[in-house]
């Protein structure tokens, strides 16, 4: 069984649609996918029906932004109730703080290079969440680089003289609002240091105590070596081995299926979402 549970859609920063990316995954031959667009739900029903039209499991998520310590952090939270009122308001306070600081980027970045809001906001359509992709994209449209990855590489990174920070609640906070309201928590690609600084091992067993469920360790942005750093870690606090694609559509380079969940890891995150707790003791 091929179980991918990190992809994304036009909701935040992925180029498909919703249902584009279930009638994508069933077409890569996967079985069981989730969607997990940037801080928003919204793309739940439309994937969740398309799905069943093409015979696959679907897995409702989010990827939430946090922060610890002036670090990024991304987590995956899946099966919680989308109209939790804590979860809402942590996410709306989120997304209004992406966009205002989209827009400060774009107006740090339209000093050296001719982009605009206006021309930010067409490319973002009817994306819940705007940010940084969204300013690649636009960046690609007017000829300044051919791809995404080469405007964040060039101009969009974390120690750009562009960068802007932003809002985000803490990672532990995040982590006891998704489980209170029935989440299966995961930390995506945690070794991912190609893209910034990663927390610190203590940072994992404090998210652990507060309900992390699992480890997204098999990812493109993980060598072997952070594979191994992390599986021992995971088997240490009794955490979930996770695999996916963390799927853009054409945004990026990750193909649907990449990386995978084991079937057994899946069984024990639905295990953890039947019980509300991780399958081994904190």
């Amino acid at each position: 069984m091929r179980i991918d549970l990190h992809t994304h859609s036009t909701v935040s920063d992925g180029t498909g649609a919703p249902a584009q990316v279930m009638r994508e995954a069933a077409a890569a031959g996967l079985h069981i996918v989730a969607l997990t667009d940037h801080d928003s739900v919204d793309g739940w029903e439309s994937a969740a029906a398309t799905a069943a039209d093409a015979g696959l499991g679907f897995v409702p998520g989010i990827e939430v932004s946090c922060r610890h310590a002036g670090v990024s952090i991304h987590l995956l939270s899946y099966w919680h109730q989308a109209d939790d009122p804590e979860v809402t308001a942590m996410l709306a306070t989120t997304r209004e703080a992406r966009l205002h600081r989209a827009r400060e980027i774009v107006a740090k970045v339209g000093v050296d290079f001719p982009v605009t809001w206006d021309a930010v906001a067409e490319l973002a359509g009817g994306a819940a969440t705007v940010g940084r992709p969204h300013i690649a994209d636009a960046l690609v449209a007017q000829g300044v680089v051919p791809t995404r990855d080469e405007a964040f590489d060039r101009i969009l990174a974390g120690n750009s003289r562009y960068y802007v920070p932003h809002y985000a609640p803490e990672v532990t906070d995040a982590v006891r609002t998704m489980s209170a309201a029935g989440g299966v928590t995961v930390f995506a690609h945690p070794g991912a240091d190609a893209r910034g600084r990663i927390v610190t091992t203590s940072v994992i067993e404090s998210m652990a105590r507060a309900g992390l469920v699992g480890l997204e360790i098999d990812h493109r942005d993980h060598d072997e070596r952070q594979r191994e750093r992390l599986a021992r870690i995971a088997t240490r606090l009794g955490l979930v081995r996770t695999g996916s694609s963390d799927y853009h559509g054409t945004g990026k380079r990750n193909e649907l299926g990449e990386n995978l969940t084991d079937p057994k890891a899946f069984l024990e995150l639905e295990k953890a979402r039947a019980t509300g707790r991780a399958s081994a003791p904190r």
